[in-house]
């Protein structure tokens, strides 16, 4: 398989795994729903939302939504053209794998922002419906659907690791993670013109 196609399928299939899970959640969950997975504390579903920043971070209303929509899109455009041409260069497969994975959870994530609103009715007091006559927000103000948590620890006033995230942000974090392994392959010119200068 040529690495064109390694990345294409990687970007697609964690496209789908994302929309499907998200898309699932919404329409068998009421907010703030939860179970634990094969009943173990440290792994739930929890169905929570956010306006798309880390730990539901807001800032600037609908204007900072917008804008923060608009500059994931452009963002993706910068990642694209990253990852068309780390395949030029044949770099290294786990490079490539890894640049498209962050693509895909930036377009997943960017999904939601973009349709979500337009798409779905409110889940909150109420499972929401695909495809709503109804819908709750406006194009390009949807919210992010999050899911996954895992409370290692949970005390009386403190839970360690208490962030709720999706399938989108695992493939940043995944990803992100292959490109500090793999760095060498992933940025060559800069470690020789570390050598040089050094």
């Amino acid at each position: 398989m040529s690495k064109k196609h390694i990345a294409i399928l990687t970007v697609v299939l964690a496209i789908l795994i994302d929309q499907i899970s998200k898309i699932y959640i919404k329409t068998h969950f009421q907010l703030g729903d939860e179970f634990k997975v094969l009943g173990m504390d440290w792994f739930r579903i929890r169905f929570t939302e956010n306006n798309g920043m880390a730990w539901g971070f807001e800032f600037g209303g609908k204007a900072g939504k917008l804008f923060l929509t608009l500059f994931r899109i452009v963002a993706v455009t910068g990642i694209m053209y990253w990852l068309w041409q780390t395949i030029k260069k044949k770099s290294h497969t786990a490079v490539i794998v890894a640049i498209s994975l962050i693509l895909a959870g930036a377009v997943g994530n960017i999904i939601d922002s973009v349709f979500y609103g337009v798409i779905f009715d409110s889940s909150y007091h109420n499972v929401a419906t695909l495809f709503s006559d109804n819908p709750y927000g406006e194009w390009f103000h949807g919210k992010v659907v999050d899911m996954l948590y895992f409370p290692i620890y949970e005390g009386e006033s403190f839970t360690f690791f208490n962030a709720i995230f999706n399938g989108a942000d695992s493939w940043i974090t995944i990803g992100v993670a292959l490109l500090i392994l793999f760095n060498k392959q992933a940025f060559p010119k800069e470690e020789k013109e570390i050598e040089q200068t050094s």
